[in-house]
Formats: C-alpha cells, structure tokens, sequence
C-alpha cells in the first residue's frame, strides 16, 4: 500500500461509525483533502489570497491551463489549449512531464488511482462552478 493510500485510509478510518450523513462522496472529498494537503500543497494553495509557489487552485476544473491571472506559467502550458477536466487533471497528476513536456512544475507522479479519485474529488468540490457539462 503506498503512502497515499495509508493516507487515504486512515482519513476514512477516522470517521464516526454512526455519521449517517456523511455520505461516500464527502468521504472521498475529506480524503482527497488530506491528500492534497499532504502532496500538492507544498506549492498550491485553494485560496488566490493564500502564499504559494504554484496557481490557485479553486475553480480549477473547467478552467483553462496557464490561465490563472497572473502567474508566470511555462510557454508549453499558456499555449497547449488543454482545459483542466478530470481526466487531465489525472493525466497530469500521474506524469506532469509526460502529459506536458516543458511545464515548469516538477514531476509529481500520484500513480495510484484511487489516490487521484481522492485528489479529484476534493479539486471538484472547491470548484463551487456547475461542472457538469465538463467530459470526465
């Protein structure tokens, strides 16, 4: 079981057996939270008012690559025309070099893909936008 599994599932360990409202989908989300928080924000924040090395990412699905005002992103990202849907946003977590040659952001490679479901589920609820037309 990698790291982020072992994450994962004590997030999940941690709820109360009785929490009839939590549904599996929060459960996902509350995870994915953990797992964000442990990977990707060492240089993304969720808030733009919050210090990172990184873009923001609230409202990240349905959004545009290289697109966020005001960051300096690599020539290969403003240019690539990709819009962040999950399936790309899998694609990038797995191999972000891979997925786009000449980004500046180093290589992540989150391959487990329950790992990324997690992540992705978090990233979708702090997009508060309708994404429901975006393909998965």
């Amino acid at each position: 079981m990698t790291r982020f599994a072992l994450i994962a599932a004590a997030s999940l360990c941690a709820l109360p057996a009785f929490a009839s409202e939590t549904t599996f989908e929060q459960v996902k989300i509350d995870a994915g939270k953990t797992l964000f928080e442990a990977e990707c924000r060492r240089c993304h924040a969720v808030e733009p008012t919050d210090s990172s090395y990184g873009p923001p990412l609230e409202n990240i699905v349905g959004r545009g690559a290289g697109t966020y005002p005001d960051y300096d992103y690599s020539i290969a990202l403003e240019a690539s025309g990709i819009v962040w849907t999950p399936a790309a946003l899998r694609a990038w977590m797995e191999d972000n070099d891979g997925f786009m040659p000449g980004t500046k952001m180093r290589h992540v490679g989150i391959e487990d893909r329950t790992v990324q479901d997690f992540i992705l589920s978090y990233l979708v609820s702090i997009t508060p936008q309708d994404n429901s037309a975006i393909s998965k």
